[in-house]
């Protein structure tokens, strides 16, 4: 008989930060995940999507079991540039430990999430049902060459799922306190406001456009909606206003808005769009002519359903924390938009608070204890004996 090999996830995680896998280069990340996957007993293909207006990026698919129930986990190893160095202790991808906890980039997103099911997975029975990962190296950016394309040619190879996993962080103070079975859209957009450059002592002469770009910001400055049953209220934050003027005796030309909406399961990013353009029809523009694009793609927003699986994870991470998390649609976009395209997904993970900041970092005990959900609700899910 072949002995089980079994995974330690604070090494595996050690072994992944040092991969300084800055999206899209992998840096190692996935060949690394193809050795400990092949080593418990999965069939890995490596997938490489370029095209549509982005760089290629490097994935990862590895399924292991024929038929039973069907599990797929997902995640991304790519992550955020560290920044100026002299912020951080140490280099940023060299872990460091210090005081229970494990310092690195990629750390707490999402490397961590990835670790926990890897070593947990290795410790279920090969014959207990079908476990898939779905490992992209390109969340962090574009996010068009990754997950997106992966669970495209996941379909179109017959590698479906009745439930996902995905690892990002989604504990907001204690391991377990929340996980999240939807997410809200994204919508960026861009209104120009074209007027008539001048010298400012010659109003007359000029259009300035600075008056309708306040107009058109109070008149986006309004509540949208007041939230559905399981997502809160859609807002709309404007990030820039723009008229590229270094001098205070021109009156400019053009100006320009950005703003991004957080949006929920009232909306579409056509009826969304269409709402932005009734509110800026509705300002006095003075004469100047307006126009209004769409930054980037719009992600649509999602909701899992409340299934017999998520309240085994619910009822997984209350026994071994002590409380039912809180299900949450709160925060950004993750690659779970793309996922819940084809069946019902849920992120859980660890706690996030430092992710995307200079000393990024993890508790150890919770690298442990997120290992110990993944586990004990794999065994419920596969009904593997106790």
């Amino acid at each position: 008989m072949t002995a089980r090999v079994t995974i330690n996830p604070a090494q595996l995680l050690k072994h992944l930060i040092a991969c300084p896998s800055v999206t899209p280069a992998q840096a190692g990340a996935l060949d690394l995940l193809d050795g400990a996957l092949t080593s418990i007993g999965f069939t890995v293909t490596r997938l490489t999507f370029d095209g549509d207006g982005s760089y290629p990026v490097d994935n990862l698919f590895a399924t292991r079991g024929i038929g039973g129930r069907r599990l797929l986990f997902a995640g991304h190893t790519d992550v955020v540039p560290p920044g100026d160095p002299d912020n951080w202790i140490a280099d940023p991808f060299m872990p460091r430990e210090a005081d229970g906890r494990l310092y690195g980039r990629g750390a707490a997103d999402m490397k961590s999430g990835i670790a926990a099911f890897v070593a947990a997975a290795a410790s279920i029975p090969a014959d207990a049902g079908t476990i898939m990962l779905a490992i992209t190296n390109d969340e962090e950016a574009d996010a068009i060459n990754g997950t997106d394309k992966l669970m495209q040619w996941a379909e179109e190879n017959h590698h479906r799922f009745d439930f996902a996993l995905v690892g990002e962080p989604s504990s907001a103070a204690t391991l377990g306190d929340s996980i999240k079975i939807g997410r809200r859209g994204s919508l960026s957009g861009i209104i120009t406001v074209a007027g008539t450059q001048g010298h400012v002592a010659y109003p007359d002469k000029a259009n300035n456009p600075m008056p309708s770009l306040a107009r058109i910001v109070t008149a986006l400055d309004v509540i949208i909606d007041e939230g559905t049953a399981h997502f809160p209220a859609s807002n709309l934050e404007v990030t820039s206003i723009d008229v590229g003027n270094t001098v205070s005796n021109v009156i400019p030309a053009v100006g320009t808005i950005r703003f991004n909406i957080r949006y929920n399961d009232l909306w579409t990013p056509q009826t969304l769009a269409d709402w932005v353009r009734s509110r800026v029809a509705s300002v006095d523009l003075a004469g100047s002519s307006i126009s209004f694009a769409l930054a980037g793609i719009p992600s649509r927003s999602f909701l899992s359903p409340l299934s017999d699986d998520v309240e085994i994870l619910s009822a997984t991470i209350a026994k071994l924390t002590g409380r039912r998390p809180d299900l949450s649609t709160g925060g950004g976009t993750s690659d779970a938009r793309f996922i819940a395209q084809y069946g019902p997904v849920v992120e859980c993970g660890l706690v996030g608070s430092s992710m995307h900041k200079a000393e990024e970092h993890i508790a150890l005990t919770d690298l442990t204890g997120l290992t110990y959900i993944y586990l004990a609700f794999m065994t419920r899910f596969f009904g593997v004996p106790a």
